[in-house]
């Protein structure tokens, strides 16, 4: 059963295991995690309507079943090389808590990994780089099968500041 048909056949998620489960995702080689709860949907990439004025890492916004979804490049977003979209490039639309209201938004991606249990002991803080990193949108950093996986805190990485700044682009649209 691959990762989609996990999630589409509620098996993620129901507390069943201890610990928390996180949906992983490869970025440049690297491997990330979010919280399986948050996560929606996985679809395959498809073309999205550029917003103006805003970040480049904002690729624009899709309409998913009348939602307007703002869709945020990962790579972009984190410094990295842009990379051609290909087949097996996906977004992951999640549910992004703000304040006390959720938004939901998309982050693309290079391939989706796999779903892993961790547990809440074997998580550990992301190393303090000082001011030279930011690193608050690091939930913690796990090991798991010798694998090393950053769990991303989605509420920090994309944070209210550009959550405003994509509603007061797509009310003036």
């Amino acid at each position: 059963m691959d990762v989609a048909e996990q999630i589409a056949s509620g098996l993620a998620g129901t507390g069943e295991v201890d610990g928390s489960q996180f949906l992983t995702f490869l970025l440049a080689g690297e491997e990330y995690g979010v919280d399986i709860l948050r996560v929606q949907e996985i679809k395959g990439w498809n073309a999205v309507t550029p917003i103006p004025n805003t970040p480049e890492y904002i690729r624009g916004v899709i309409n998913l079943r009348g939602t307007i979804v703002p869709i945020v490049d990962l790579r972009r977003r984190f410094g990295l090389e842009p990379m051609e979209y290909g087949p097996m490039t996906v977004v992951i639309v999640l549910k992004v808590m703000r304040e006390d209201k959720s938004r939901v938004m998309g982050i693309v991606v290079d391939a989706v990994s796999d779903v892993y249990n961790v547990q809440d002991e074997s998580l550990k803080p992301a190393p303090d780089f000082g001011s030279v990193v930011n690193v608050d949108f690091v939930q913690g950093l796990a090991t798991v099968d010798e694998t090393m996986v950053i769990i991303l805190d989605i509420d920090h990485l994309l944070n209210s500041g550009e959550l405003a700044v994509m509603d007061s682009a797509i009310e003036h649209e």
